[in-house]
């Protein structure tokens, strides 16, 4: 357990990951699987009820919010580096801002899929192909609402950390020398 004790004392980089991962397998299972032509049509078409506008926001939001959980990533291997307190607060205020926004779209994201999901008809997939990789971009899609909502709640608690420090060494501020 004890080789685990860092995942438990900086979270950011194993939620950073999971974060990551999970809008890997939302964009590439509609990139990879998203779309579907019949025989009898040349141009292929979205298979969340042939709406464009679906597969269009699943892979964006899937592409974005994997950059974002990259720039995070590195902001959270340079925070401990970053001396001052209010540059701290800045870098915290944004993560908490950030992680709440994702967390707003993926929840849209997960909405709009099932929806347009659950409207399908039928007959434009008759052989169900692509339906296990439209149902995993829902269900991850799912589970990253709660992934970034957990990152905004733990960033609302390292901001409280920040600002007591901030407090403290305002109050003693010799303490803080040797």
């Amino acid at each position: 357990m004890a080789e685990w004790g860092w995942a438990v004392r900086r979270p950011g980089p194993v939620r950073q990951f999971s974060e990551s991962v999970f809008s890997i397998v939302v964009f590439g299972s509609i990139v990879n699987e998203g779309y579907l032509n019949t025989p009898s049509e040349a141009e292929e078409f979205c298979i969340y009820n042939r709406n464009p506008n679906a597969c269009s926001y699943g892979v964006t939001v899937g592409v974005l919010a994997f950059l974002t959980c990259l720039l995070y990533l590195a902001l959270d291997v340079y925070f401990p580096q970053i001396s001052s307190v209010k540059d701290r607060k800045k870098a915290v205020l944004s993560d908490i801002g950030v992680s709440a926004f994702w967390a707003f779209l993926w929840f849209v994201g997960f909405c709009y899929l099932a929806n347009q999901w659950q409207v399908s008809k039928p007959k434009d997939n008759p052989l169900n192909e692509g339906s296990d990789a439209a149902r995993a971009a829902i269900a991850f899609s799912f589970f990253s609402i709660f992934t970034w909502s957990l990152t905004a709640a733990l960033a609302v608690r390292r901001f409280k950390d920040l600002t007591f420090q901030e407090e403290y060494s305002t109050l003693f501020p010799d303490s803080a020398q040797p």
